[in-house]
């Protein structure tokens, strides 16, 4: 079965950067009838907030992005230790005790050498005795991976057969000097341990698979398939990163994006096919393939999202929208009929409070100098209540024939009487809605 996984850690709010790398997981799964598990990444004591986890989950929730099963990796504490001692005992994990400073001045030494600042191994070479004067004096020391000097192949399902040099990387710290286990280490565990197939996440980690590959074999697991999708940047070419403390999943949610489209923009985002309106997951997930994606780094456009949302929320059907209306204070009786009138015209759901407050307190009438004497004549000529959609074409074609009007000249000018506006809904569809028409006096 094939296994997929989210693994935000709750440090912070959701953004568009890990958003794509949830919705392709998550569509990945849903694709090929798998399991799409939620990990949150909280081996952080410091930094990882309840606050935040709980609303990774919410916001998921709003995504309609649902997961089959959750872990914390919190909890697996345990699991990581016996890993670690596992590689201990086969000589693949080793104490270092440089400083920062010792290690900053290492890398400056072999840049200024013109040799890549490639950890040199050193801690390799200390005695029982001299680890035991440096725990001393320093306290425990970081824990590194002694990586195979070779070069690690794997295939890569977006960027094709890659080839990691690992003998141009850096033995990765493990454990830190403090204690905390890192991410290279937790993630090789949970993955190996949870039977998860496919890993996708960005390109900044293709190196970081090529040093992950080695550790899950030293544990006696096969790695997963990888998928590194390209990084996203902003409209300017720039790094995208810089900003995403004004892309996070509230903001968008607060300026009116519906989240079908926000699933559907990324899911379609850097892919071959073309970004398109989905007002249901199924034709979404059936046209899912994650080979669609490119290598080269995409554009994110908060404008061009904004227009997509606006474009799938026109195209929802009644169903789709019926609860949140009934929420903003529509009663159910009158959704069905506002929403064929009002939902194609709108931007975002909550513009629809506007139009329902129109609709039952009538608008100020916007009527121009030289139209006074017309909306006048209109006024009068308008036909009595009930009203359905047939009273707006009855109505205009009895006062073209009385005023000699058409076109704009006739139809401009009676939105604007009725409405305050110059532009909106069908007026066939919204007429038979207003509840009261300050032209004709209707109090």
């Amino acid at each position: 079965m094939t296994v997929t996984r989210f693994a935000p850690s709750p440090t912070g709010y959701l953004h568009v950067g890990n958003l794509r790398t949830a919705v392709l997981n998550w569509l990945l799964a849903r694709k090929l009838d798998g399991t799409f598990i939620l990990r949150i990444d909280d081996t952080d004591p410091e930094r990882s907030r309840q606050e935040y986890a709980d609303q990774i989950r919410r916001d998921l929730e709003w995504l309609g992005l649902t997961w089959d099963r959750e872990e914390r990796q919190s909890d697996r504490f345990d699991r990581y230790h016996a890993a670690a001692d596992e590689l201990r005992a086969d000589g693949r994990l080793y104490e270092a005790f440089e400083t920062p400073l010792e290690l900053d001045l290492k890398r400056k030494k072999q840049l200024n050498a013109g040799r890549p600042p490639v950890y040199d191994r050193a801690a390799l070479e200390l005695s029982a005795a001299q680890k035991t004067a440096l725990r001393a004096e320093r306290g425990d020391g970081a824990w590194r991976f002694l990586l195979d000097r070779e070069a690690v192949h794997f295939d890569d399902l977006i960027r094709g057969p890659q080839r990691i040099d690992a003998a141009s990387l850096s033995d990765p710290v493990l454990i830190r000097a403090d204690g905390q286990l890192l991410y290279t280490l937790a993630s090789v565990v949970d993955d190996a341990e949870m039977g998860v197939t496919h890993v996708v996440r960005g390109a900044d980690h293709v190196t970081n698979s090529g040093a992950q590959v080695q550790i899950f074999r030293a544990l006696g697991s096969e790695p997963p398939m990888f998928a590194h999708n390209s990084l996203l940047t902003d409209v300017d070419g720039g790094a995208l990163s810089k900003r995403l403390g004004t892309l996070a999943l509230n903001d968008l949610r607060e300026i009116g994006i519906e989240p079908e489209a926000m699933v559907a923009y990324m899911a379609r985002l850097g892919a071959s096919l073309p970004v398109e309106v989905f007002t249901e997951r199924g034709p979404l997930i059936e046209s899912f393939d994650i080979e669609h994606f490119g290598m080269s780094p995409t554009k994110f456009d908060v404008e061009d999202l904004a227009l997509h949302s606006a474009k799938t929320l026109r195209a929802l059907p009644t169903a789709a929208v019926q609860d949140r209306l009934i929420g903003l204070g529509m009663p159910v009786d009158s959704v069905p009929e506002f929403w064929a009138a009002v939902g194609p015209n709108l931007d975002r759901l909550t513009d629809a409070v506007s139009w329902w407050s129109l609709c039952q307190e009538g608008a100020n009438p916007i009527v121009a100098d030289e139209d006074g004497d017309f909306v006048a004549q209109a006024a009068l000529m308008i036909p009595p209540r009930p009203w359905d959609k047939n009273t707006w074409i009855a109505w205009t074609a009895a006062v073209k024939d009385a005023t000699g009007r058409k076109g704009r000249g006739l139809f401009q000018p009676l939105r604007r009487a009725l409405t305050g506006m110059d532009r909106g809904p069908d007026m066939a569809l919204l007429m038979p809605l207003l509840k009261r028409v300050r032209i004709a006096g209707e109090a």
